[in-house]
């Protein structure tokens, strides 16, 4: 399956690439990045989601992390640094948004720009946000065949 992906390599370089992308890297995690909530329920519900997704994730993968945009902590540029701090050498960034508006195309990658300032020798993969997942259609059509 290909994707669309932007991606910042050590020593800022910054390269949006259609297809596979392969390297080895020591330790990697997954960073689900939501909107986030003043209802503290709809934030539980993305941390739920990313303890089950760590446990279909395959090494080199570490784990799965959260961060949000609004109403909610911890942020990206927190979490982005926390990892790093632990010694990641690469975080996969997937947008947890149905479709690109603002947040998508400016404010994710904006703080994904202001991190890789602070950490020029680690590679950050922006992902294409979860709505244009190939498989968003079927799963949607899953949902209404299934439906009561």
């Amino acid at each position: 399956m290909a994707f669309k992906t932007q991606i910042w390599l050590p020593h800022g370089e910054f390269s949006t690439v259609v297809g596979y992308v392969l390297g080895k890297f020591l330790m990697q995690q997954l960073l689900l990045i939501a909107h986030g909530s003043r209802r503290a329920t709809a934030n539980d519900e993305i941390q739920l989601l990313a303890q089950q997704v760590s446990t279909k994730l395959q090494a080199p993968f570490v784990g799965v992390k959260v961060a949000f945009l609004e109403f909610a902590s911890p942020t990206i540029d927190t979490i982005l640094e926390q990892c790093f701090q632990d010694g990641a050498d690469k975080v996969i960034v997937l947008p947890y948004f149905l479709s690109s508006g603002n947040h998508v195309v400016v404010d994710v990658p904006r703080a994904i720009h202001n991190t890789r300032k602070k950490w020029p020798d680690k590679c950050i993969i922006l992902l294409s946000h979860i709505g244009s997942i190939e498989t968003m259609p079927d799963l949607i059509a899953s949902a209404c065949n299934n439906a009561p």
